[in-house]
Order: C-alpha cells, then structure tokens, then sequence
C-alpha cells in the first residue's frame, strides 16, 4: 500500500502550513481564545475559499469530492496550528452524517452553505448519565402534528455557542439505552423552546450544555429513518475519532519540533543541554511514540468509513486508545524538558500539552475505547 500524500493532499498541507504561519501564529490564537466569539471569522471565511469547508462533499452539492485521508491532512494541521474554528463539528461531523443519511433535499439545501462557510453545525448526541455511550438517549421525540416535540438535555456539545442549528438525537420508542428508537433531528438555534448554557473548555474552544423543552421541529427535519439513527450517529463519531487522532498527531509533531528547538538553544555548563545523552534518548522516545501514533492514525483513517462496522471499531477504539497514552507521554516529557517555562501560559508547549488532554477526554478516553476494543476481541456469544 502506498502511504505517501497525492500532489493534491500536499498542496493543500503547504497551502495550510502558510496559512499558519502567517495569519495564525501562537499571538493571534491567544487573542482569540478570550474574543467574544472564540474563534476567528475571517479564518473560517479563507477554509470556505480554500476548499476545506467543502472538502468532503460530493461535487453535485459544491464539494470537493475527498475522502478520509483529505480529512486527516487538514486535521494535522488543525493541530499544529492550535486552530479553534469548529471545522471538526460542522464539516466531519455533522457535514458527514447529512452527506450519508440526510434526504436528498436537505443536502440540496445545508451542504453548499456547509461548504460556503456560510452555516455551522453542531452535534448532540451525548447526554449526562450516559457518559460516552451514544445509545443512553433519554431526550424525547414525540410527534406532535406533521412534525415532531422535543424535550431533554444534551451535555458538552462541542462548538454551540456559535452554532446556527444542531443535530439532536432523541428517544422515539423504547427504553434508556435501547440501541433501537433512537433517531436523529436538525433543530435550529432559535427554535422556541431551545436554551444553551455555554463555557469554555480548557484547550480553549467552546461547547454547550442543551436544554430543549417542547421544541417543535417540521417533519422534514428528521434525518435518516426513523427510531433507526444509532448506527448513523456511531459512524459519524467514529470518523469524527480518527479526524482527532489525526489533531492529536499533528500536535505531538509540532511538541517534538519545539522540544528539540528548545534543547538546541537552552545552554546549561556552556553546552547545549540537547548534547546531554540522556536528553537525546527521552527526544528519541518521544519521536518513536510520534511515528507509532502517526502509523495507528493512518490505520484508523483508512478504516473510518468501513461497511464492516465490527473492524471499523476496532480500528477506531484502538488507534483513539493508544494515541491518548501516546499524547500523554510526549506532552509530559515535552513540558518537563522545557522545565518550569513547559507549563506557562505565555510558551505554547502548556497549549499544546491541554488539547491533547482534552482530545483524549472527547468522544471517549482510552479507558473507555480500550474497553471497547477488548469487547471487539471476544467471540460472539461471549
């Protein structure tokens, strides 16, 4: 199998890169963070005109026509800049399940503007007392004329405070966590009914906590079949999973670089302390456990839109279980070689290190998917 970047795919990282280099910078990102909206319209507004908006959709609805890989290109990226625009909620995540599930006039309608810059999406599919399992659904779906009345909670919704709708699973039959009757609903932020309570989350972005109550959508806004949205939902986190493991490698990537600058620059006795051996053998450890977390991302990457959903989790859960362990052995080596400067805010190495702790806390840990890869392991029937 051939591993390199197509001249497209690596036209598009240099295209980025630059980007980053000359718009994005650790300042800026900064200043941003504490800005109203958290993030930087204009930056969103240049991924619509350079194609990354519109990266994964099919042409006929104004896409590029990219695939998994595409996506992990830009998710590296995404690490090494810090980048805090919501590209991972609305274009893998939500962009993804309309391109897979929604009907056809939805994607007629939502895709271009997905693409366009022009609409932000956010996903709701987690809920207090169900942790990571996307099956504990108590929200409420109950059809209420042509249309149907929500009402429940949804908690740390990624990327809601600005938001123009969101994708809200809901109960239509059944009991908690039944893995039947649950389906999945296009809300709009200003639908009637629909409170948020927003805050920030350590890495920097946004999220939000749902509160719907009695919340009336039209009956076009149901996506997919009805009471049969799971697998959907699953899908579309597992891909969102391997797009973070790509995030997260780009930020190991970008810890390694910035450690070995520090310990080419940092003298101790008159000598530089990356001269002392054995410096030169935690660097090594630390770009080892890069390279073997680069290897499972890749691997996760090409198996995130499998048919065979038994190897797609496998796949997922244990690339996002060793990645998270990975991420944490480079951040607390690279903030322990920079000493006490590794943990200030004003070094962007404390930076880097709390979005690797917040991406292994997002979309499950690696407790929760080295469980799941273990049950993957058990024969059926046990």
């Amino acid at each position: 199998m051939d591993f390199r970047y197509t001249e497209e795919q690596l036209a598009l990282r240099e295209t980025l890169h630059r980007f980053i280099a000359r718009d994005y910078d650790f300042a800026r990102r900064r200043a941003l963070v504490s800005s109203p909206l958290g993030f930087s319209a204009e930056a969103w507004a240049q991924y619509a005109d350079l194609g990354v908006l519109a990266l994964p959709f099919p042409q006929e609805y104004g896409g590029l026509g990219g695939n998994p890989v595409d996506i992990m290109v830009v998710m590296e990226l995404v690490g090494q800049g810090l980048l805090l625009e919501p590209i991972l909620s609305t274009v893998v995540m939500c962009g993804g399940v309309i391109r897979d599930a929604a009907s056809e006039a939805m994607k007629r309608a939502l895709l271009p503007q997905i693409g366009a810059g022009s609409l932000q999406l956010a996903f709701a599919c987690y809920e207090a007392a169900g942790r990571y399992d996307l099956a504990s659904v108590a929200c409420r779906a109950r059809p209420s004329g042509d249309g149907w009345c929500l009402s429940g909670r949804k908690n740390v919704v990624l990327d809601a405070p600005s938001a123009d709708g969101f994708l809200v699973s809901a109960r239509v039959s059944g009991q908690v966590a039944d893995s039947e009757g649950i389906s999945l609903f296009l809300v709009k932020r200003d639908a009637p009914g629909l409170t948020l309570r927003w805050y920030p989350t350590q890495s920097g972005g946004r999220a939000a906590d749902l509160r719907l109550e009695d919340v009336v959508v039209e009956a076009d806004a149901h996506v997919g079949s009805p009471g049969q949205a799971l697998e959907i939902i699953e899908r579309a986190v597992d891909r969102s999973t391997a797009a973070l493991c790509a995030e997260a490698v780009g930020i190991m990537t970008a810890l390694n670089e910035a450690t070995l600058s520090y310990l080419k620059t940092r003298k101790q006795f008159g000598v530089p302390i990356g001269s002392f051996q054995v410096l030169q053998h935690r660097m090594a450890d630390m770009y080892i456990a890069a390279e073997q977390a680069r290897s499972m991302c890749i691997l996760a990457t090409v198996n995130a839109d499998s048919k065979d959903v038994a190897v797609r989790r496998r796949v997922v859960s244990g690339a996002k279980a060793h990645i998270g362990r990975a991420a944490r052995f480079v951040g607390q080596q690279a903030v322990q070689l920079h000493g006490a400067m590794g943990v200030v805010d004003e070094l962007i190495v404390s930076h880097y290190f709390k979005r690797l702790t917040v991406i292994d806390l997002t979309l499950g840990d690696s407790d929760f998917h080295l469980a799941r890869f273990g049950e993957s392991l058990r024969p059926a029937g046990q």
